[in-house]
């Protein structure tokens, strides 16, 4: 039903421009992230690519410049896999930058087989919650000093399938490579919601969204049968340019400047599953996560 609303919906857009304003986006070296710099970019604004791979993150920033003629875009290295480096990239853009407007949480791992991250966590909730937790806590005060701003977290409809295990969080007494992905997706939704609360009357805003079934490299851990059928669906799949929609009318749709905490797809607001409004999971996420992480 969605795919076919969808469909006959009017697509979203929009002239805001982003002139003086500074974004940061987490793995935009592909797909949905590169097209939201690109989109941004053609906005005006000054676009900081942030990547594990700086080949790929060169021949981005390349592209985007070229493409969106805005020569304010550059890459940084940046591995959520690792705390240590999201220390010295958060480090690096409080002393370089002084504001910081729209940070844009994309990067993740899907479905990969069971891996560790530098400190220990399992690899999807590592990157896919911790590190961008790690990284949002380091740069909010310069956010809050840049306000208003706005902190886009890419989540997933898989979310719904997902529960957090607060006694195994890193899946050590059994792995199921989807649950651990949705569990991880789940977390970013809980962590936009009590981030929100904890932000209120800060200027800083804060939404989570699920960008659509996107055709992306992130398929490549898949089974075959898996494969087979995202083939057999791709037709009622999204381009990079149609999945990067919602992050970016996150990022710059004037009409939620008021909104916080919420969860969006299709460019609008969206229903996530009851999991996602657990107050009480929420905060005993954020304690677990911010033990872990070692935040005071």
């Amino acid at each position: 039903m969605q795919t076919i609303r969808n469909y006959f919906r009017t697509p979203w857009s929009s002239d805001v421009r982003l002139d003086d304003r500074t974004v940061v986006i987490t793995g935009a070296n592909t797909g949905i992230g590169k097209e939201t710099a690109m989109d941004l970019a053609k906005r005006g604004a000054k676009v900081i690519i942030a990547c594990r791979d700086m080949e790929k993150a060169e021949a981005a920033v390349n592209d985007v410049i070229e493409k969106s003629d805005n020569k304010n875009v550059r890459c940084m290295k940046l591995d959520l896999s690792d705390t240590k480096s999201i220390r010295e990239f958060a480090e690096a853009i409080n002393k370089e930058e002084p504001k910081l407007n729209i940070l844009i949480n994309n990067a993740g791992v899907m479905v990969c087989p069971y891996g560790k991250t530098a400190d220990g966590f399992e690899m999807q909730i590592g990157v896919n919650h911790m590190g961008h937790f790690l990284l949002t806590h380091l740069l909010l005060d310069l956010m809050k000093r840049s306000a208003p701003a706005r902190i886009v977290t890419v989540s997933s409809m898989a979310h719904s399938w997902g529960a957090i295990n607060l006694e195994d969080i890193n899946s050590e007494k059994g792995y199921n490579k989807g649950k651990a992905y949705s569990q991880s997706k789940l977390a970013n939704i809980l962590f936009t919601h009590t981030l929100a609360k904890k932000l209120e009357g800060t200027g800083v805003t804060t939404y989570s969204l699920h960008p659509g079934v996107v055709q992306t490299d992130l398929w490549r851990h898949l089974s075959g049968p898996q494969q087979f059928i995202m083939r057999m669906v791709s037709p009622f799949t999204k381009d990079s340019v149609q999945g990067a929609q919602t992050t970016i009318y996150c990022a710059v749709e004037p009409t939620l400047e008021k909104e916080s905490g919420g969860y969006y797809s299709d460019c609008a607001p969206a229903a996530c599953s009851a999991a996602g409004k657990d107050d009480s999971v929420a905060q005993k996420l954020w304690d677990l996560s911010c033990s872990l992480l070692s935040i005071t």
